[in-house]
């Protein structure tokens, strides 16, 4: 047993973060401690404290508790209590005893842990040689950013991440067609700024009904945890400015339009990038905007990045289109006239365009106009290549990147459509007419919400009603002749969705309800029973929520108990099951009461939009045009005028429809997505996915900190915190977690953890090894063929390590990088014995012993780690001028194309160009300063 004085310096070994800790008492053979500087006391049992004693050598510099240093020359001790004797910084003689000792000391570079005996495993000092390996190969990744979602790896989705998110303040607008995902875009190119730094600050204004949806899919998919701003949320943070005591902020667009506080406040926050959704509702004009327009574009003037989400970039007009890209770029949209000129001259090349993307041989006219359009930017061997049949297919290919490139509005605008978009399952209707029960006969006549779900004002006295509504016998006969199959139940009202549940239980039917009553844990339990393929539920009844922000594409029937007003949120129901790669027909089962206003809106949904077989981008707009007089006839039924309004959106939608398809933008739909190059990020990420490496990491990780691991089913594992667990591990709750590393299950599973490199739990568990002090020191007893027995070795890795924002991604071009060194007790270098060559023994020494012998041949050691940091220091000006080299020569090849791009396309912005220029001085720089740390010592007996 240690003996233990009062006034003696000790540190923990498991917490030194508490710092330098003085003994208080010993009795009953138990010590207690206090550490000053954090203010904690600990009591041990004396003959196994985590401790270790503080000695300082002749040679090391002591600082005071008030602060002076000096350097130790000579160490008393009396009675057990050292007293250091050396000069201070004058030079003068001066003495100091340990008990004076400054609290705020720690042990925390390597030599120090080593040489005080904080001794760490080799498991974990080979963690840590792994980890920071690992951190150096992430950083150079090409889609670092893009494989952390719960997403799958979707080529449209992936190219305009990729496209967009590297841009150091992005500013689009993303308009891809209904049901291809523009939220997870926008949450792809998110994720990706914050992670390398190219924001930190984000806010996304949505309007009101889509916060809960945006912030579920925030949190889910993405792993960021959005804070959901309203009025008790703002009061409630009592700061000066509440928008920034947060670095994630959702809230709705009439929040803060409609209250000058609210603005002024999101105005003076300081964000990097703010997202917009439903941008097409932001109206506009020369004259005059509306407040939300007008919100924005102060937001974006004060905002370096700026993002907008709309499914229909020109339904609403010309000039509301225009008043978006003014939202973006105002110096380059700065007139509407002239960009009415600018689409004028652009129809010329478009028609050009057509014929270079559809004619399998161009005739001289259209060389002749394609030549007199864009003269300036082609060599004449190109159309040289173009009239040679064995060249023409590859100069039409090369023809086509150029015009990519160069003209149009695809810097700033993303547009896809489910034409351009393979992979739409089809869809299949099963309408079913119903009587309408004379208890349902009396709703209101200035209530539309009550002639659509009667339901909710049915007497409380009268019973159940849903033992009285023949809807709910349709379903419960449905459901039975449908078994096995999964079906998704929605309906409007959350109170419908319990109520439903219940009438599905009584009749033997294993349901799950889901809506806005429960919480968010209640409603990952609910989805997780209805995706459980052999167990679980086979309905899910969920409330209009139940078509945001999740996805049942597991599932291929919906019923449709009611139907929504809103054709949007008709289109998001159908878009829970309607996903890419959906392998079946979607079976849309929609029940209504005939004669009655549910069964004008079937006809409304069905004749007039044909809105359940496939998405309709006109429907917006009509609905926008006509929703007064079908809001009229919901109310006051008329046969005659209900076949001629459908009759009316039936022509409207196809003359909108018709407008789109003429005033396609080939270009800017091949721009939208290149293929070539959307293919070869999707392999990319796939082969992130199938790498084997990451759960073998974890593995040692959790062994390391004391987490359990057991095994849920394949691929699938539960983590629960140990008796030993060193220290609040990352994401991990006292609950534990369930974690799959499968894409496939993360996608049907949104109760599991979906693990990645990219995921809080990896990244915190590999900052808490790196940044902390575990596995910097150890003492290891190995084995190899090539070395006798009884020898002493030192191996030490320094770290070559560039300092810079983290907004610079500086690790592509300099990632963190290890020098390993392995000496003998002569001073030979057997740095030529691959690490992994040397198998750890069982350690075969106590504490007491470690620590003794480290202190025994401490001016060896000292002596080894010397000549290894020359060594290193020999070895850096190579580092840093190859490191140099890669970057002035990317970032060169990028300005050079940008400046050529913007010699013809208004759209690349001079800031752009000057932020290339200057992030590239701003890298030579940290490069050029880069310098050396020794990062982790291990002293080696060999067995």
């Amino acid at each position: 047993m240690p003996d233990f004085v009062p006034g003696q310096r000790w540190i923990s070994e498991t917490e030194p973060e508490l710092g330098l800790g003085i003994v208080l008492a010993v009795e009953h053979s138990r010590v207690t401690m206090l550490f000053i500087a954090s203010s904690e006391r600990r009591t041990y049992a004396a003959n196994n404290a985590p401790l270790t004693r503080v000695r300082f050598n002749p040679g090391e510099t002591v600082e005071s508790v008030d602060g002076w240093k000096m350097k130790v020359e000579a160490v008393r001790e009396q009675q057990g209590i050292l007293t250091y004797e050396g000069n201070d910084e004058d030079g003068a003689p001066t003495r100091l005893e340990e008990m004076e000792l400054n609290h705020f000391l720690q042990f925390n570079k390597p030599q120090d842990r080593l040489f005080t005996g904080q001794l760490d495993s080799s498991a974990t000092f080979r963690l840590r040689h792994a980890t920071l390996n690992l951190l150096g190969r992430l950083e150079q990744s090409e889609v670092r950013g893009l494989c952390g979602g719960r997403t799958s790896a979707i080529p449209h989705q992936l190219y305009i991440a990729h496209e967009v998110a590297r841009r150091a303040a992005p500013r689009v607008l993303l308009a891809d067609e209904v049901g291809l995902g523009k939220t997870i875009e926008a949450g792809l190119i998110m994720h990706h700024q914050l992670l390398t730094g190219r924001a930190e600050r984000v806010l996304i204004l949505v309007p009101e009904p889509l916060l809960h949806q945006w912030l579920v899919e925030m949190r889910r998919r993405f792993n960021l945890r959005f804070s959901l701003f309203d009025e008790e949320r703002y009061a409630e943070t009592g700061e000066d400015n509440p928008f920034q005591t947060e670095q994630l902020v959702l809230c709705s667009l009439d929040f803060l339009a409609n209250d000058p506080r609210h603005r002024a406040h999101a105005l003076a926050a300081g964000w990097d990038l703010c997202v917009v959704d439903e941008a097409h509702h932001l109206e506009w004009s020369e004259e005059q905007a509306s407040p939300e327009y007008a919100l924005v574009e102060a937001l974006g003037q004060v905002s370096p990045g700026l993002l907008l989400l709309t499914a229909t970039p020109e339904q609403l007009g010309k000039q509301s289109h225009f008043a978006r890209l003014r939202l973006l770029d105002p110096d380059r949209f700065y007139s509407y006239e002239r960009f009415l000129e600018e689409e004028r001259e652009y129809e010329a090349l478009a028609d050009v365009i057509n014929h270079l993307l559809d004619d399998p041989a161009l005739d001289l006219n259209t060389l002749a106009r394609l030549q007199a359009l864009i003269t300036q930017d082609l060599a004449e061997e190109t159309f040289a290549r173009l009239g040679n049949p064995a060249t023409a297919a590859q100069a039409r290919q090369d023809l086509i990147q150029l015009l990519l490139d160069r003209h149009g509005t695809g810097r700033i605008l993303f547009r896809n459509t489910r034409a351009t978009v393979q992979g739409f399952p089809a869809r299949e209707l099963l309408g079913h007419a119903l009587p309408l029960p004379a208890a349902y006969r009396a709703a209101p006549d200035d209530d539309p919400a009550a002639r659509l779900h009667p339901e909710t004002l049915f007497p409380k006295d009268a019973g159940d009603w849903w033992k009285q509504d023949p809807r709910v016998s349709w379903l419960t006969q449905t459901l039975k002749q449908l078994r096995p199959a999964k079906v998704l139940v929605i309906c409007a009202k959350a109170q419908t969705a319990i109520d439903l549940e219940e009438a599905l239980r009584v009749a033997g039917i294993k349901a799950a309800a889901f809506h806005e009553g429960l919480s968010i844990v209640a409603r990952d339990r609910a989805a997780a029973w209805f995706a459980d393929a052999e167990d679980g539920a086979q309905v899910l009844v969920c409330s209009e929520i139940g078509s945001e922000g999740r996805n049942f594409q597991f599932a291929h029937h919906l019923a449709l108990f009611d139907l929504p007003l809103n054709p949007d949120l008709l289109e998001q129901r159908i878009g829970r099951l309607d996903r890419i790669g959906q392998a079946d027909t979607i079976r849309i089962h929609a029940a209504y009461f005939e004669g009655g206003a549910q069964h004008l809106l079937f006809r409304w949904y069905h004749e007039g939009l044909n809105a359940f077989a496939q998405p309709n981008p006109a429907a917006p707009a009509v609905f926008a045009r006509l929703h007064g007089e079908l809001i009229d006839l919901l109310l006051r039924p008329d046969p005659a005028r209900e076949n001629a309004l459908i009759a009316e959106a039936a022509r409207l939608s196809a003359a909108i429809q018709q407008a789109l398809h003429q005033g396609r933008d080939r270009l800017l739909e091949l721009n939208s997505c290149r293929n070539e190059e959307a293919g070869r990020l999707v392999a990319l990420v796939q082969a992130e996915d199938a790498d084997d490496k990451l759960w073998p990491y974890l593995e040692q990780v959790f062994d390391v900190y004391g987490v359990n691991v057991e095994e849920h089913s394949e691929d699938c594992h539960i983590l629960q915190q140990g008796e030993h667990l060193r220290t609040q591990f990352p994401e991990l709750t006292e609950d534990g977690a369930t974690v799959t590393l499968n894409r496939r299950i993360g996608l049907a599973r949104e109760d599991m953890l979906f693990l990645t490199w990219e995921h809080p739990m990896v990244r915190g568990a590999m900052d808490l090894i790196v940044n902390g002090g575990q596995g910097n020191a150890a003492l290891s007893v190995v084995r190899h063929p090539d070395l006798d027995p009884g020898q002493l070795l030192v191996e030490a890795f320094y770290l070559v390590d560039c300092t810079a924002p983290k907004r610079l991604r500086i690790g592509r071009y300099f990632p963190p990088t290890l020098l390993r060194f392995l000496y003998d007790q002569t001073g030979d270098n057997l740095g030529a014995l691959p690490f992994d060559s040397l198998i750890d023994q069982p350690r075969q020494f106590d504490r007491e012993q470690a620590v003794e012998l480290i202190r025994g041949q401490r001016k060896l050691i000292t002596q080894l780690l010397a000549l290894a940091e020359r060594e290193a220091k020999a070895k850096l000006p190579q580092f840093v001028a190859e490191s140099a080299k890669r970057m002035v020569d990317a970032e060169t090849r990028e300005l050079k194309r940008m400046v050529a791009l913007k010699r013809v396309n208004p759209n690349v912005r001079k800031e752009e160009l000057e932020r290339i220029k200057e992030e590239a001085l701003e890298m030579n720089a940290c490069i050029q300063a880069a310098n050396l740390r020794l990062d982790a010592v291990r002293v080696i007996i060999t067995a």
